[in-house]
């Protein structure tokens, strides 16, 4: 072989392994690093709504947690410690606490609820069910000893320094096919029973964010969902690569539907694969600000 073929062939090589060795680096980093480098994104939501009694109210946003999957205890107990240092007033689940893949057992749902019941809000913990907690019966349980009130398919008013209130409502997964004017119906005749002097802002949890182009009379100020992952794995140019069923038009941070803000969280584990590439995990914290 002459001395040019071995060094056009050795050139290959080298090009090969090297193509080789970034693909290996992308793995470890996509199965390994990213999916702990959990994120908190801020966002002040400015309203006119807002009164003086609800200036910097603090809404935490946890979604698509799949405990079970790459997101164990330990990463629970420094999730809990990092939003008690936000000092919330309230924390919303929407959903997807437990992945579908993990293996119940009674001393894992007691060891859910007792890092869940450390989470300290001063007016309150919600949560509702995603398309992955409907396959546990155990979920209500780890949801009300871990102090959060199961907002599926009802809703609660909160009050801040005062008589005005906030509404505060959720809907189940849409995994049984249950239009969501059906789960929402009790919130609505709620709201239908005021003239006046009704709750001064409408916050609704859902799991699923495109279901709410369903809704026949869209009260909410705003909406906070969960289920994309922000398409989980993501390449720039191109975006996000995986949308699930019920994400798939709204999938993205943020959108503005008619006057509902809609913001939609990340996620904090991985569903299917156990991969996140260019999306880091992330939970959200909002503040209320008056216009």
């Amino acid at each position: 072989m002459s001395k040019k073929k071995k060094k056009k062939r050795f050139t290959i090589l080298k090009i090969f392994f090297g193509f080789i060795f970034i693909l290996g680096l992308i793995y470890l980093y996509g199965a390994y690093i990213e999916p702990k480098n959990i994120k908190v994104h801020e966002y002040k939501i400015t309203s006119e709504k807002i009164s003086d009694n609800f200036e910097g109210f603090t809404i935490v946003h946890l979604s698509d947690i799949h405990y079970g999957r790459v997101f164990k205890q330990a990463d629970l107990k420094k999730l809990v410690k990092r939003i008690n240092s936000i000092n919330p007033d309230i924390v919303v689940i929407t959903g997807d606490l437990i992945d579908r893949d993990t293996k119940m057992t009674t001393s894992l749902s007691s060891n859910i609820s007792k890092e869940l019941n450390k989470i300290k809000a001063n007016s309150g913990k919600y949560a509702i069910t995603g398309n992955h907690d409907v396959k546990f019966d155990e979920w209500d349980n780890i949801i009300s000893n871990g102090g959060f009130t199961n907002l599926n398919n009802n809703y609660d008013t909160i009050y801040n320094k005062g008589y005005e209130s906030l509404l505060i409502a959720g809907v189940s997964s849409f995994k049984d096919k249950e239009s969501i004017i059906n789960k929402n119906q009790k919130t609505e005749n709620y709201l239908n029973s005021f003239e006046k002097d009704g709750p001064i802002y409408n916050i609704l949890l859902i799991h699923e964010p495109d279901y709410i182009d369903e809704l026949e009379n869209n009260k909410y100020d705003l909406i906070l969902a969960g289920h994309s992952h922000a398409g989980q794995i993501r390449l720039p140019i191109v975006g996000a690569l995986l949308k699930p069923d019920g994400a798939t038009k709204y999938f993205e941070g943020y959108y503005k539907v008619g006057n509902s803000d809609l913001y939609i969280s990340n996620g904090i584990g991985v569903a299917n694969v156990n991969f996140r590439l260019f999306n880091s995990p992330s939970f959200n914290v909002y503040r209320l600000v008056k216009e």
